[in-house]
């Protein structure tokens, strides 16, 4: 019997590079869009981000638009909505007009956390703790206007009601796997940064699912880092813009992408770094061969129903080449996968 395949897909941040437009930054994220189409990706997902020079995709909804027009089979989605910040109804609003404009093609991805600092997310929503403390019943109030029942409502989302949006729920701890396995909704876990609770949590939502008129059965995401180049040497400079990033998030010092260098002495104590070491630890980094290697070990490993990858890549000629790679990682390790099943 033929297993079923782990499908690949893409998480951006429509990450801006030093001495790169804004502009620039959307055209590059629609090019990348167009060649994981044509790559198999299933999906393209957008995370909500703010105040940050060098994330561009913080009107989320609307770059998914620009995304979804301009493309023509892969689903386009956020990952996730940091639903705090916003009013159920108003994203309703959002995403049912994309989900009639792009039929059967938009995801609606969900988290819990600001997407940003202290400040900034109370300048978006001054009783964000609140709406964060209420997630739960703010999903519920979401779905709700989803649903064609709610046309008997006196307040109604119009343009969602009977649009087919999936739902999916993001996390990067446990308390967010009870709540997806409640609410029988795919679970997508960032162990692209968060690692520690990445077991846990899979352990959590696998245990108590609760099948739903959306699922019969878990369905996992997982997120991973991924550089790939021709070779190792190659992938790990490539690799520097990445942890010169993450040092700005740890350090205060937030900037643009910054140009590759030679992997040296400076960036591997940064590597060595107790946190940064264990945010990096779903990072595969390396030739197509070296990677796929790590790919396989953690597919044995968590069993995930599909593989969101990030790539943090000063270059956009790089970062394309990178996901061509994994997606033949993927087809070949599907290959691998059906011809050990039928044997």
């Amino acid at each position: 019997m033929k297993e079923k395949e782990t499908s690949y897909s893409i998480l951006d941040l429509a990450l801006v590079s030093q001495d790169q437009s804004t502009q620039q930054t959307y055209h590059n994220t629609l090019a990348i869009a167009q060649n994981a189409e044509e790559n198999g990706y299933k999906r393209y997902w957008l995370a909500e981000h703010h105040n940050a020079p060098n994330i561009g995709s913080s009107a989320t909804s609307i770059l998914m638009g620009y995304l979804a027009e301009n493309t023509k089979t892969i689903r386009i989605g956020s990952g996730g909505i940091m639903l705090p910040n916003h009013s159920p109804l108003i994203i309703a609003e959002q995403f049912g007009t994309l989900g009639a404009l792009y039929p059967n093609r938009i995801d609606l991805g969900l988290g819990r956390a600001p997407g940003t600092d202290r400040e900034t997310a109370q300048a978006i929503r001054s009783d964000f703790m609140q709406a964060a403390q209420s997630f739960p019943s703010e999903l519920d109030k979401l779905e709700r206007y989803f649903t064609k029942e709610n046309a008997a409502s006196r307040v109604r989302a119009t343009v969602a009601e009977g649009v087919d949006v999936p739902l999916y729920i993001l996390g990067s701890s446990t308390d967010s796997a009870h709540l997806a396995a409640a609410k029988g909704l795919p679970y997508a876990f960032a162990s692209h940064f968060a690692t520690t609770h990445l077991f846990d949590a899979l352990r959590i939502y696998r245990e108590e699912f609760q099948p739903s008129n959306v699922l019969d059965q878990p369905y996992v995401m997982a997120g991973v880092n991924i550089i790939i180049a021709d070779t190792d040497e190659e992938a790990q400079a490539l690799s520097t813009s990445l942890i010169k990033m993450i040092l700005g998030i740890f350090t205060g010092k937030r900037d643009f992408v910054q140009r590759p260098v030679a992997m040296n002495e400076e960036m591997e104590q940064v590597l060595q770094h107790p946190q940064i070491h264990q945010m990096l630890k779903y990072s595969f980094i390396g030739s197509k061969e070296t990677v796929k290697k790590q790919v396989r070990e953690f597919l044995d490993k968590t069993q995930a129903d599909e593989l969101i990858a990030v790539c943090n890549i000063y270059d956009v000629k790089d970062k394309i080449k990178s996901y061509s790679l994994f997606a033949e990682i993927m087809k070949e390790l599907a290959v691998e996968k059906d011809t050990v099943s039928v044997g």
